[in-house]
């Protein structure tokens, strides 16, 4: 009943997809799995929102030479059109995005960069409760030898300290100003008894208040060096490790501040693709699929 056996793009479906028309000046580039863990390189339409005319192109793998041979079939013109492009960190992305859209802006997503401080705090979350198993494991261990039986101790909470660390994992991403009751305790008690998770809470949300409150690229440019000064003097290497990162893509991540665009759509996109893909559950073959696909969005 479809026309899927006379479309155009049926021989190379499954290897790439690509709808120059849908080209405009404000793109975002990401990649997705698809199908047994096979992942897609998708680069979409700002001005679409996600509707119809969203698909620029997708295309298997995300290594930058195939993805860049398939978005150099775009005229060049029309490609030169291109004024900014969103992306994530990763050194594949920045390079198709130079190669292909020379003339766009990279504008590295805000979020992305303000991941990597909050992976950062939860890295020394983490490693304050294998230290805290290790104590408890001891603790069980000498209370049996000594013929009694174990007690842990119980926080003002209602937490074991194991708990504290473990209960702690989804404040840990959220700004103070959106904690429940209970989570202003807990955060209490954790940052009592562990410092060094507190010092890493106020980087991550510090680096989140430049991208939040900054209106232009000076400004931030100056907050992103005290950042950085802020970092060098605490002492923790996780962190250092994100300031070196930043301080590699400052350029491209100072450009959020041009538009204050971010990879929002992009990650919105794939969800879609993804919730398209678990109800076609009964559709095996990929190009078909991606048929079905681009008559939504492409």
């Amino acid at each position: 009943m479809s026309d899927y056996k006379d479309w155009d793009q049926r021989e190379h479906a499954a290897e790439w997809l690509l709808y120059p028309e849908n080209t405009g000046p404000y793109l975002s580039i990401d990649e997705t799995s698809l199908s047994n863990g096979e992942l897609y390189t998708i680069v979409t339409n700002k001005a679409a929102k996600g509707r119809k005319g969203s698909l620029l192109a997708m295309i298997k793998g995300t290594q930058a030479a195939s993805v860049i041979e398939v978005l150099r079939k775009i005229p060049k013109r029309i490609r030169s059109k291109v004024r900014e492009v969103t992306l994530d960190m990763a050194a594949n992305m920045g390079m198709i995005v130079s190669r292909c859209f020379s003339k766009a802006a990279k504008v590295i997503d805000r979020f992305h960069v303000q991941k990597l401080a909050y992976d950062a705090v939860q890295e020394i979350r983490i490693k304050h409760r294998w230290q805290a198993l290790d104590q408890e494991n001891q603790a069980i261990e000498a209370a049996k030898q000594a013929g009694v039986p174990y007690e842990p101790e119980i926080l003002a909470n209602g937490d074991t300290i194991k708990q504290l660390l473990v209960r702690s994992r989804y404040l840990l991403f959220k700004h103070c100003d959106k904690w429940t009751a209970s989570q202003i305790q807990r955060s209490r008690l954790l940052f009592e008894r562990y410092p060094l998770i507190n010092q890493a809470y106020k980087l991550a949300t510090g680096l989140g208040t430049i991208f939040r409150t900054c209106k232009s690229k000076e400004h931030a440019f100056k907050k992103l060096a005290l950042w950085y000064n802020q970092v060098e003097d605490c002492g923790l290497d996780s962190f250092k490790t994100v300031a070196k990162s930043i301080q590699t893509h400052y350029l491209d991540i100072l450009n959020f501040f041009n538009n204050r665009s971010t990879n929002a759509s992009a990650e919105s996109f794939n969800a879609k693709i993804k919730a398209f893909r678990s109800s076609s559950r009964g559709v095996r073959d990929i190009p078909f699929f991606l048929f079905r696909l681009t008559k939504l969005y492409a």
